[in-house]
């Protein structure tokens, strides 16, 4: 793999601006960077959401339909655990004690993934080469989806428009059948890391008991109080699907878009512009005004914010967001948002248009 070296001096010093007066903003108002009431109150709603339709489901006789409607709960609850706890807890901004991070951070073992997986993949490929091709995971759908002009086109790209959003809900369930084995030996092959490096007798072994857990709590519990193996697989791929279409289009609203750049290194492997910067050109906001998108998603709709602030929580980025785009305009960079998110999902259906036709003809 290319080693990607970015810009490392900013004539312009933009980033060093903007730090100072993001820092200046928690020390004027004196208030931490992590979760605070209003984030652990919505990790109470969130895990609500996904317990509470298991536990309805386990002691009440309930009719098919009411089921279903707790298995689409369950999977908001998912998709809800996984933007505003999850995510926060694993980028340390969740609580200012590491020992809440870890332990809010151990939530996607019951949404399927892996801590050490999800750390490298996320905070490391997603966050450091975002949108560049080859490096950035969340841009790589193998053969069956083309989210960059820079991925080899087939001939079954012209009809993704109409069959991507569709696929998107497999997301989840490949976690926890298939991604996270492939992943694991991947990443500790080539050896990376978010922090320690793990040991990968430990790594497999806490894979392995994860999973364990995980089809014991979603499988095997179901079977034992007397459900049907069908009922199981309908409610499983339910639960799945709900959680994958929510995560997808959020993640995807946040860079495959027509406002995003996807820059390429060139043959040394440098990039034109410093990370912060390019962060700028490959990031998209949508919804800024939605408080109920900036509730549910955990603050996602802000991704310029979170994109260059990943260490400070969610529940901040509204505050903090029009210092960024104010001082981005300063700059004369670009600031990219969509006010609706109507608008941001036309936008990456056409998006995906775009990429689905042959590079000639695009």
């Amino acid at each position: 793999m290319q080693t990607i070296k970015f810009l490392t001096r900013d004539n312009t010093k933009f980033f060093r601006t903007l730090n100072k007066r993001v820092n200046n903003y928690f020390k004027e108002n004196n208030i931490r960077r992590t979760g605070n009431w209003k984030l652990y109150g919505k990790a109470i709603v969130m895990f609500a959401l996904l317990i509470v339709p298991l536990v309805l489901i386990f002691t009440l006789d309930l009719p098919g339909w009411a089921q279903i409607i707790c298995m689409i709960t369950i999977g908001i609850g998912m998709a809800g655990v996984g933007m505003n706890v999850m995510h926060d807890a694993n980028h340390e901004s969740f609580s200012s004690k590491k020992w809440v991070n870890k332990l809010m951070g151990s939530s996607i073992y019951i949404l399927a993934g892996n801590d050490y997986n999800w750390k490298v993949q996320h905070n490391v490929l997603h966050h450091t080469y975002t949108n560049i091709q080859g490096h950035d995971e969340d841009i790589d759908a193998g053969r069956i989806i083309r989210f960059s002009k820079h991925a080899k086109w087939f001939k079954i790209h012209k009809y993704q428009k109409y069959y991507s959003f569709l696929l998107y809900g497999l997301l989840t369930m490949n976690w926890a059948i298939t991604t996270d084995f492939k992943q694991s030996y991947q990443y500790l092959k080539k050896k990376l890391s978010y922090g320690k490096f793990p040991n990968p007798a430990t790594q497999w072994t806490k894979l392995i008991i994860g999973k364990i857990i995980y089809y014991t709590l979603w499988v095997a519990l179901p079977l034992y109080l007397g459900f049907a193996w069908w009922q199981v697989l309908i409610g499983f791929f339910i639960m799945h699907y709900t959680a994958g279409i929510i995560l997808s289009v959020v993640f995807q609203l946040a860079h495959v878009m027509p406002n995003t750049e996807m820059p390429k290194p060139d043959d040394d492997g440098n990039m034109k512009n410093t990370w912060a910067i390019h962060q700028l050109y490959t990031t998209s906001n949508f919804a800024p005004k939605s408080w109920l998108v900036g509730f549910f998603t955990g603050g996602l709709n802000y991704q310029v914010e979170h994109h260059l602030f990943s260490h400070i929580s969610h529940i901040h980025y509204k505050k903090i967001a029009k210092i960024v785009k104010e001082t981005a305009k300063e700059f004369s960079l670009p600031y990219n948002e969509y006010k609706t998110m109507r608008k941001a999902i036309i936008e990456h259906y056409n998006q995906l248009n775009v990429l689905g036709k042959k590079p000639a003809l695009a």
